[in-house]
């Protein structure tokens, strides 16, 4: 292998695992939306909860 095949061949390879970093990198972010929302959802389902057993108490 000469120094230009070489060279090649780190530039590929360079390239593809710079792509997966990138995709790697936008999963987590979608991640961390999804993770954030599901967060929303269960804090606004224990306040759902908390107001109907609230309104179940007797006074």
């Amino acid at each position: 292998m000469n120094m230009q095949e070489f060279e090649s061949q780190y530039r590929d390879a360079m390239d593809e695992t710079l792509n997966e970093l990138q995709t790697a990198v936008l999963l987590l972010a979608q991640l961390q939306r999804k993770i954030e929302q599901i967060g929303n959802s269960v804090q606004s389902l224990s306040q759902s909860v908390e107001v109907y057993i609230t309104n179940q108490t007797p006074n």
